[in-house]
């Protein structure tokens, strides 16, 4: 059963904001969201590769193994650039 936001109780917008100030679960939806967007493009990008009759089959292979490097790094900087992202938050005091 799905309840309106209006039907929300107190209790329940401390439970979701306890969850959002989870760190492990901040730190899952950003990677998730960072790979929804990635993922995307990789897709895009590996499927030109691999209907281009001008590039070897194995371009599309290389570049798929180079993609999985480059993600980590990516992943990296974002957690370098916007560590409060994967700390508490202060709305549970």
């Amino acid at each position: 059963m799905h309840l309106p936001l209006s039907d929300l109780t107190v209790d329940d917008e401390s439970f979701i904001s306890k969850i959002l100030a989870n760190p492990l679960f901040r730190g899952f939806l950003i990677f998730s969201i960072f790979r929804a967007f990635y993922g995307a493009a990789i897709l895009g990008i590996t499927w030109f590769l691999a209907t281009n009759g001008e590039t070897p089959w194995w371009t599309s292979i290389l570049f798929l193994l180079f993609s999985m490097i480059l993600s980590r790094i990516i992943f990296r900087l974002i957690k370098k650039r916007w560590p409060s992202l994967w700390k508490p938050s202060d709305t549970n005091q």
